[in-house]
Order: C-alpha cells, then structure tokens, then sequence
C-alpha cells in the first residue's frame, strides 16, 4: 500500500511539472570557440574534413573530404550541429559519392559519444558555428506586364 502511494505522488509530481509551460527542446551552456578549435584539431576531424583556413594531413587520392563551414545559403541550427555530432548517421552528408561516406545506410564518421565530455562538445560547436557565413539572399526582380 504505501509503495502504491509513493508511485501515486510520484506521478502527481510529474504531471505538474509536465504543465508549466517554458523553452522546448534542449539548451546547453556557452562554450568557448578556442577550446573547441582545440577539440576539432585533437579529435582529428581534419583527416575527412575540409575548412577553409586549415590544412590537412597528409592526404591519399580516395581519402574522404567532407566540407564543413563556409559560405552557406542557410545556416544550420545549433542543433542540427549538436545532432551531426553525436549522431552522424542521422542525417548523411548530399553531394558526396555514397560508398565513400555510408557503409550499409551508417555514416563512417566515428562516434565520439564515449570519448569527448559534454564541455568539448559544447566548445566544438560553438567553434563550428562561428565557420559558417550566411551567404546574402540575392532577390529577383521580376518585370510585371498588365
């Protein structure tokens, strides 16, 4: 009886809580853009990715090189980032050859979940954010005859 009465108020608790109206979705803290440099260079993102202003390692003719950053005609949200982090296979990359970028549906970026801390993830993102530019909407001018 008075396990049944604790998974009651249990429930009461969570039913209140789930009321309160504020921000949807996931907020994490500010990050630091050097440390997250620091992260992109240690986790060795440069050996299949390419960012201006960075050189690669020594690299073999079919080594994958993925672009990220730039100049870009919408900006992906943070995350979206967050989201092609710690899970590359959830949204794969367009215009690269397939069989260099998935094997069998899965992305061949490596899973960094079990060897980056929230705090580098955190820093690498807000590092990657600062690496992209909005390219200028360029509006048509279109001639109008009655």
């Amino acid at each position: 009886m008075k396990k049944h009465l604790i998974l009651t108020m249990i429930f009461f608790m969570f039913g209140l809580t789930g009321c309160e109206q504020g921000p949807q979705g996931f907020s994490l803290p500010p990050g630091d853009p050097t440390q997250g440099e620091q992260v992109f260079l240690n986790m060795q993102c440069l050996s299949c990715h390419t960012m201006e202003g960075y050189e690669r390692p020594e690299a073999s003719e079919d080594q994958l090189s993925v672009s990220i950053g730039g100049k870009v005609q919408s900006l992906k949200t943070y995350a979206e980032l967050v989201t092609s982090v710690i899970n590359p296979s959830h949204q794969i990359a367009k215009g690269y050859d397939v069989e260099k970028i998935q094997v069998s549906g899965e992305s061949v970026m490596p899973i960094y979940n079990d060897v980056m801390t929230v705090d580098q993830l955190v820093d690498l993102i807000t590092f990657l954010e600062s690496k992209y530019e909005l390219e200028p909407y360029t509006q048509t001018n279109y001639i109008i005859y009655h």
